[in-house]
């Protein structure tokens, strides 16, 4: 049997701007202080837990969700 710590995830992050923050037209940002606040605490969250391997930041900054950017 498969030792359950041996196990790696593959995975994408995928941070959306919320309607009601638009802190990016206001401030002449490309990044929303919304999108950094969620890459962080997502990044951070990933720091004790290592068999979560990310290949891909995807970010929906003031866009649909049709059109969003790769991050790195």
């Amino acid at each position: 049997m498969e030792n359950i710590n041996s196990i790696i995830y593959h995975t994408a992050i995928y941070l959306r701007l919320s309607r009601e923050d638009g802190d990016v037209a206001e401030g002449n940002r490309l990044v929303s202080n919304s999108i950094s606040n969620q890459k962080a605490l997502i990044m951070d969250f990933l720091k004790s837990h290592t068999e979560i391997e990310v290949h891909s930041v995807y970010a929906d900054d003031g866009y649909s969700g049709i059109n969003f950017v790769e991050v790195r």
